[in-house]
């Protein structure tokens, strides 16, 4: 694949469509500087965007916590997801919508005065961590902590809450795993760099409590799929220790949809058989 600069296609920037290469801002937009951006993530499955809109939803939920506001609807995001999709032909696409501020009067920390932009693009993505969905993703164990909601908006899809993500994957990518679990300041497992986790024990499935990072899309949505299939889903603190007693685990994210974890630094799961339903279910639901 060519770079994501230099390709053919359009993006959606401000309310209409340029061309691929055209889609440029400024070198003093203050989201560059200063992380005030926010995003979304999503898939187009047959030329639908699942639960496109609680994602656009999350935009501005997400905006709003950075103190600013996006300047298209949640209709009109809507509208502008689908218009991307049929100027580059695509019906099975990742979806990448992103607000932020702009360049302006202002380029210090405050940057109330500067103008707030939205883009959305779409290109096709596959797997995103390639043959795990059959083997089992292997996951180094980070030394950075997802911090303290005390520090930073952890509810929101913000830019700058993905800066030890990027650390904790390059350095995971280094050791040949495919991603990182991260633990929260207070040391309970929290979640991988871009996708939440989930574990199973006796039949019964266990989940960080996301109470200092964010409660994904996908993540809500496959607690709705075990509790439709009469599975106990446990959504609370674990402790690390706790690990090596679980037999299963698999990430969820729109990226990685549902990816069956093989290890996580020396502990091992199988790819079991609720593993596998509950990944397959999930690709039969997204296509509905």
């Amino acid at each position: 694949m060519a770079a994501y600069d230099d390709r053919d296609g359009k993006i959606w920037m401000d309310g209409k469509l340029v061309e691929w290469r055209d889609a440029n801002v400024h070198i003093l937009t203050h989201g560059l500087h200063y992380a005030s951006s926010v995003f979304e993530g999503e898939r187009a499955y047959n030329g639908k965007i699942f639960e496109s809109r609680k994602h656009s939803e999350r935009l501005h939920f997400s905006a709003g916590q950075l103190d600013f506001e996006i300047p298209f609807t949640v209709d009109e995001i809507e509208a502008a997801k689908i218009e991307v999709l049929q100027a580059n032909g695509f019906t099975d696409a990742y979806v990448r919508a992103v607000a932020w501020r702009a360049s302006g009067e202002d380029m210090g920390v405050a940057a109330a005065r500067n103008p707030v932009r939205l883009a959305i693009a779409a290109w096709e993505w596959g797997a995103y961590y390639g043959d795990a969905k059959m083997k089992g993703a292997k996951l180094d164990i980070s030394k950075w902590k997802r911090p303290s909601p005390e520090t930073i908006p952890s509810h929101a899809k913000a830019a700058g809450l993905y800066m030890i993500c990027t650390l904790s994957k390059h350095a995971a990518e280094a050791k040949g795993c495919s991603d990182a679990m991260m633990f929260d300041y207070r040391g309970y497992v929290a979640e991988a760099t871009g996708a939440n986790i989930f574990f199973v024990k006796d039949g019964e499935v266990h989940t960080p409590d996301p109470d200092c990072f964010l409660n994904g899309i996908t993540r809500q949505t496959v607690i709705s799929m075990l509790r439709d299939r009469q599975v106990k889903v446990h959504e609370r603190h674990i402790m690390p220790e706790e690990l090596e007693s679980f037999e299963q685990c698999w990430l969820t994210g729109t990226a990685a949809e549902v990816t069956p974890v093989g290890q996580i630094g020396d502990y091992n799961f199988e790819v079991g058989a609720l593993t596998r339903d509950i990944a397959e279910g999930y690709e039969v639901l997204v296509r509905e």
